[in-house]
C-alpha cells in the first residue's frame, strides 16, 4: 500500500488494523488527501473488490443494500445485491446522508449481513467499510451520532502529504494511475485466517487491566460526560491484538495499547461541551493526557 499511498505509513498501518480486526474505520479529512486511494490500495493489496458510495441528501437506504426487482421472464422477484458487497466499501461523506440511510449502512457493518424482504443476504468476508467526512464544512449534513460513531473501531485523518512524497505523488501520477496496477499480496483466505489469528492473541491479565484502567478513566474524567462503552472496551482490546499481528508478534504490548488509545476512544466519548463539533481535538488531548496519568504496568 505505502507504495502508492506515500509518506503516510501510520495510517496505512490502521487501516491494515482495523481490517485484521474485522471492523471499520472513519477518515475525518479535507477533501483531495487520499482517502479514496488509500481505501483502493487496500482493495488492491488484498485482490478484494472494492466499492465507493458517494453519500448524498437523496440516497435511500436500497441504494446500499440492493432490493428485490421482479423478472417479467421468470414471473419472480430476484434479488440485486446493492454496492455493498464488497469487501472493501468506501462510504464517501457519510455524513451527508439522512440517519435512515446511514442506519442501513451501519447495520450491515454491525451484523456482516443485509435484511431484504425477510431474507438475510451475507456480506462477503472480509469486509471493511472506510468511511469518509469533512470536518469543516457542515452545511448540509447530519452528524452521525455517538452510538453510531461506536460502530467504527478507529477514527483517523490523513493529511496533508509532506513535500517530498507529495513531489513523488505528481511525477508517478504522470502517466495514470498507480493504484490500479498496484499487486495484490495476499489472498481473501489469507486474510480471513489472519482474522482468526488475531483472537489467538495473547493479551496478558497486567496489560488487560492496563487498557482497562485507561477506560475507567475516561468514564471518570471531569470534562466528559459519557465516558467508553462496554463495547468499546471490546473493540479498543481487538484492536490491540490485531496491531500485534500487524507487526508480527504474538503477543500485546504496551505500546501497541497507546498507539491505538486516541484513535479507538476519543470518537467513543461525549465532551461536556454543547458544541461537539470543534472539541474533537480537544478531546483527543484529553485522552493522550490520561496516557500519561495512568500507571504503565512493568
Amino acid at each position: 500500500m505505502e507504495q502508492v499511498v506515500f509518506g503516510k505509513s501510520d495510517v496505512v498501518q490502521m487501516l491494515v488494523v482495523a481490517l485484521l480486526a474485522g471492523e471499520h474505520i472513519l477518515l475525518e479529512d479535507v477533501p483531495g488527501v487520499g482517502k479514496t486511494l488509500a481505501a483502493k490500495a487496500l482493495a488492491h493489496s488484498i485482490d478484494g473488490k472494492f466499492n465507493r458510495l458517494q453519500f448524498t441528501p437523496d440516497l435511500l437506504p436500497s441504494d446500499i443494500t440492493g432490493s428485490m426487482v421482479y423478472r417479467s421472464d421468470r414471473r419472480e422477484f430476484e434479488f440485486h445485491p446493492g454496492p455493498i458487497f464488497a469487501n472493501v466499501v468506501l462510504a464517501d461523506e457519510i455524513n451527508r446522508a439522512p440517519p435512515r440511510t446511514q442506519s442501513a449502512l451501519l447495520e450491515a457493518m454491525s451484523e456482516g449481513s443485509v435484511s431484504i424482504d425477510g431474507v438475510t443476504h451475507p456480506l462477503p468476508q472480509p469486509f471493511i467499510v472506510v468511511a469518509t467526512q469533512n470536518p469543516f464544512e457542515f452545511e448540509g449534513t447530519y452528524a452521525l451520532p455517538e452510538s453510531q460513531l461506536d460502530r467504527f473501531l478507529l477514527r483517523t485523518s490523513i493529511g496533508y502529504a509532506p513535500r517530498r512524497w507529495e513531489r513523488e505523488v505528481l511525477v508517478t501520477h504522470r502517466s495514470g494511475e498507480p493504484v490500479n496496477q498496484l499487486p495484490s499480496v495476499a489472498t481473501l483466505q489469507a486474510i480471513r485466517d489472519a482474522q482468526a489469528n488475531v483472537r489467538e492473541v495473547v493479551f496478558e491479565d497486567s496489560l488487560v487491566n492496563y487498557l482497562l484502567d485507561i477506560v475507567e478513566a475516561t468514564r471518570t474524567h471531569s470534562e466528559f460526560e459519557y465516558g467508553v462503552s462496554t463495547r468499546g472496551a471490546l473493540s479498543f482490546y481487538r484492536g490491540c491484538q490485531a496491531r500485534a499481528l500487524s507487526e508480527s508478534r504474538d503477543f500485546v504490548t504496551p505500546d501497541d495499547i497507546k498507539a491505538l488509545a486516541v484513535a479507538t476512544l476519543a470518537h467513543r466519548v461525549v465532551h461536556d461541551s454543547v458544541f461537539q463539533g470543534p472539541t474533537r481535538h480537544l478531546v483527543e488531548k484529553q485522552i493522550a493526557s490520561i496516557l500519561e496519568q495512568v500507571e504503565v504496568p512493568v
